[in-house]
């Protein structure tokens, strides 16, 4: 969707009346707009529209003591409950990294910024430039009300009109690899020192991660069978093995590091429901697993990666040794055994 919405603001308040028990995104999806252009229809009633710029949001939502902190695409919810500490700016990029807030947030892509007060709950929600959700950070009883009003009132626009430009929704990026450059690759691959090498590799060569995968080939990249996140996850629940989980989208991506204790499939969610931690997994949208290793000083980085039909990354699940080296070889005994279970593909020449 681009330019001004279809409804008006008072259309989109009646129809969020009317469907009080549906979610924003859902009834957004329902009226045919973005939920970007739903929030905004409450600007000046529960809605405030403010700065979206990483620098400025994160300054004072550090200030607010212990929040819920949510991060989705498509096919995938991840939150986390925490305070938002270390906070590190950049130009392109920019972080919060400690013990439970763990996420890297990419500027560009903060281009919608709303602070929501409906009386029973409290948030601050970005969205991108069509309109569709990169991070929502939620209010807690325990976080400070004082310092909401401050800040709330320190990063209001003078603009608080709810009419918002949007522009065109970017399709996902099909796979996209040369088989003839499967050498180089695989050469490339063999000189990292560190994981986050491998985008570089990719814009050098000219491709995007999953056609990378699709012509890397064995030791590289290994086919998993189509339900082996819900395995993984399964395997995982209550071992007290750590791991870290990524989920995100263009403009944010979220980072849980720890345990998977209580694993619960609902319809076709399947769902983690920890304390401090949930994750909302849509395990028929995954269309394509694999297993990755990559070499970094702290030795192989290995990941089980998950894919919908259009190639988009719903989420990654690596092994780590930060807590104890054991929960690696735990992790990759379990990736072992779901390589064992898919069909050997040979890597394209």
């Amino acid at each position: 969707m681009s330019g001004k919405n279809r409804l008006s603001a008072e259309d989109i308040r009646t129809a969020r009346a009317e469907n009080d028990k549906l979610r924003a995104r859902d009834l957004a999806a329902k009226l045919g707009i973005t939920e970007a252009a739903l929030v905004a229809a409450d600007i000046g009633h529960t809605v405030t529209r403010i700065e979206a710029h990483p620098d400025r949001v994160i300054a004072h939502v550090m200030n607010l003591g212990p929040v819920m902190a949510l991060t989705r695409n498509e096919s995938c919810v991840i939150e986390k409950v925490g305070v938002f500490e270390n906070y590190r700016g950049g130009e392109h990029a920019t972080m919060v990294v400690n013990k439970d807030i763990d996420s890297r947030f990419f500027p560009r892509h903060w281009v919608h910024a709303f602070a929501i007060d409906d009386g029973a709950r409290r948030s601050v929600q970005i969205f991108d430039a069509a309109g569709d959700a990169v991070h929502k950070i939620f209010l807690r009883e325990e976080s400070d009300l004082q310092e909401w009003q401050k800040q709330v009132t320190a990063l209001a626009l003078a603009d608080q009109s709810a009419d918002l430009s949007l522009s065109e929704r970017v399709p996902t990026e099909p796979p996209r690899a040369d088989p003839d450059k499967a050498d180089r690759l695989r050469a490339e691959w063999d000189q990292m020192t560190d994981t986050h090498q491998f985008m570089g590799i990719l814009r050098k060569l000219k491709m995007n991660r999953l056609g990378a995968y699709r012509i890397a080939g064995a030791p590289y990249v290994r086919p998993l069978p189509g339900d082996a996140v819900d395995t993984l996850l399964s395997n995982l629940s209550g071992t007290g093995i750590h791991v870290m989980i990524f989920v995100g989208n263009m403009g944010c991506i979220q980072i849980h590091g720890g345990p998977v204790d209580t694993v619960k499939p609902m319809g076709p969610w399947l769902n983690v429901l920890d304390p401090g931690f949930n994750l909302h997994l849509r395990a028929d949208h995954i269309a394509e697993v694999v297993a990755v290793a990559k070499s970094s000083r702290q030795g192989p980085a290995l990941s089980v990666e998950a894919f919908d039909k259009d190639g988009m990354l719903i989420l990654q699940i690596f092994g780590t040794r930060r807590e104890d080296p054991a929960h690696f070889d735990a992790f990759a005994e379990m990736v072992a055994a779901l390589v064992a279970q898919a069909a050997p593909v040979e890597a394209a020449e």
